[in-house]
């Protein structure tokens, strides 16, 4: 049985997506950026994310924060029962309120 390829997409609608994930992935880059520099609060982002924040990784967003590396990050997202692989705008009220008050004492 052949499997169901992607489905057709037109050269235009390539360089579209192309074009909007290339902005998305620099407008990213800045905010690690200002998150490491400390110009922009996690918490902030955590409670209202702007849309292209939304399907970014918290774990990937947690690194991104100062003195946070991999076991910190993995004992937040475990602390207030979230995936690894949860995105930002897949958090519930409850995880969004659990993990910024856990950060706020951090």
């Amino acid at each position: 049985m052949p499997t169901n390829p992607t489905p057709d997409r037109s050269r235009t609608q390539r360089m579209d997506a192309l074009g909007k994930a290339n902005v998305i992935r620099t407008r990213r880059a800045n905010l690690k950026r200002d998150l490491k520099a400390q110009r922009v609060s996690v918490m902030s982002l955590v409670m209202d994310p702007p849309e292209w924040v939304e399907t970014m990784k918290v774990f990937d967003l947690l690194l991104a924060v100062p003195k946070f590396g991999r076991v910190k990050a993995n004992k937040i997202l475990q602390t207030c029962r979230i995936s690894p692989s949860k995105t930002l705008g897949g958090m519930s009220d409850r995880q969004r309120g659990e993990m910024v008050s856990l950060l706020r004492r951090s």
